[in-house]
């Protein structure tokens, strides 16, 4: 049986990439790269500060990784204050309030910073539902690293086998799978060309997670 539920933030719980896109393309316009689709594409579900790092080897940039993450979360503040499309995934609300009743353990896993997920749980009034909120900017290796589904079982309070990950990256269901933890892929639309031949189960609506549901995919 399935006791817990870790949670990937951007494109699962709330829309915020195209916020995040946004915010990195001034960044890329104020330090004068051009960064392709594709090279884009590829640092979905990596922290901030992993993306910049690539940045500066693959652009030889002069400016420092640190200076690039707080350009772009400068950018991002900006936009998540200002910017009315933030909005949260169609369906995942009433997942996560039925996981909740249910008595279900919901933990946060999230390679956003700090900042911006206690802002979003803030706007969206979630804290009541969630033990724990994990910050992949805050650990020492970024997704697909396996170390922030192993922390956020562990905070959870239950063994791996009775967790499960709900993501949408390639680089998110990567990590899950390093840790040994079942996880959902989340097809978004917000998150193109993404892998989810690796996860456990792939939906493309909340309504196929039901609480009922969520249980027997674990006896399946």
């Amino acid at each position: 049986m399935f006791k817990a539920v870790l949670f990937d933030m951007d494109g699962v719980i709330v829309d915020t990439e195209p916020l995040h896109r946004k915010a990195y393309f001034k960044m890329f316009k104020a330090i004068n790269i051009e960064v392709s689709d594709d090279l884009y594409e590829s640092f979905t579900g990596q922290s901030t500060l992993a993306i910049c790092v690539q940045l500066c080897q693959l652009f030889k940039l002069t400016e420092s990784p640190t200076t690039l993450v707080q350009l772009k979360r400068d950018f991002f503040k900006e936009l998540f204050f200002n910017d009315d499309s933030l909005t949260l995934i169609e369906g995942v609300l009433d997942r996560i309030k039925e996981y909740h009743q249910k008595g279900m353990t919901l933990v946060l896993a999230s390679s956003a910073s700090m900042l911006t997920i206690d802002n979003v749980f803030k706007r969206f009034e979630l804290d009541t539902y969630f033990i724990a909120k994990l910050s992949g900017a805050d650990l020492k290796a970024s997704k697909p690293h396996p170390e922030i589904f192993i922390k956020a079982a562990k905070a959870s309070g239950y063994d791996q086998k009775h967790c499960v990950v709900i993501e949408d990256s390639t680089n998110g269901i990567a990590a899950a799978n390093a840790a040994g933890i079942y996880c959902i892929g989340f097809k978004s639309p917000h998150s193109k060309n993404q892998d989810y031949t690796k996860a456990s189960k792939i939906i493309t609506d909340f309504s196929e997670i039901s609480y009922h549901k969520l249980q027997q995919l674990k006896n399946m």
